[in-house]
C-alpha cells in the first residue's frame, strides 16, 4: 500500500505562483510515472502534468509554459511549480501513481486562484 500526501495549495491571486509537493510513502516516484490531476466544480477530473521514470513530461495544453512538473527521488516527492495562475487553475489537485497495477491518489489540495 502506498500513501501520496498533497500540500502547498492555498489561495492566489490571478498571476501568482504556487507550488504543490506529493510525498510517498514509499518508494514510488523513482520507477513509475507519476502525474498530477485536478478536478474543478461541475467538471470531469483531468491530467495536468505526469513525468516518467526516466523523466519524459507531459503537460496538458492549458497549461504548457506555466506548469513544471518535477521529482525528488531520495525523498519520494514530486512537486508541480505553477506560475501565472489563472482563475481557470481553480481546482482540487491530486497527485496520482501506479505500481503493480494499482492506482494510488491523494487526497487533494485546493488551489483557488481569485482577486
Amino acid at each position: 500500500q502506498v500513501q501520496l500526501v498533497e500540500s502547498g495549495g492555498g489561495l492566489v491571486q490571478p498571476g501568482g505562483s504556487l507550488r504543490l509537493s506529493c510525498a510517498a510513502s514509499r518508494n514510488i516516484v523513482s520507477t513509475n510515472a507519476m502525474g498530477w490531476y485536478r478536478q474543478a466544480p461541475g467538471k470531469q477530473r483531468e491530467l495536468v502534468a505526469r513525468i516518467t521514470s526516466d523523466g519524459n513530461t507531459y503537460y496538458a495544453d492549458s497549461v504548457k509554459g506555466r506548469f513544471t512538473i518535477s521529482r525528488d527521488n531520495a525523498k519520494n516527492t514530486i512537486y508541480l511549480q505553477m506560475n501565472s495562475l489563472e482563475p481557470e487553475d481553480t481546482a482540487v489537485y491530486y497527485c496520482h501513481g501506479i505500481q503493480y497495477h494499482v492506482n494510488y491518489w491523494g487526497q487533494g489540495t485546493q488551489v483557488t486562484v481569485s482577486s
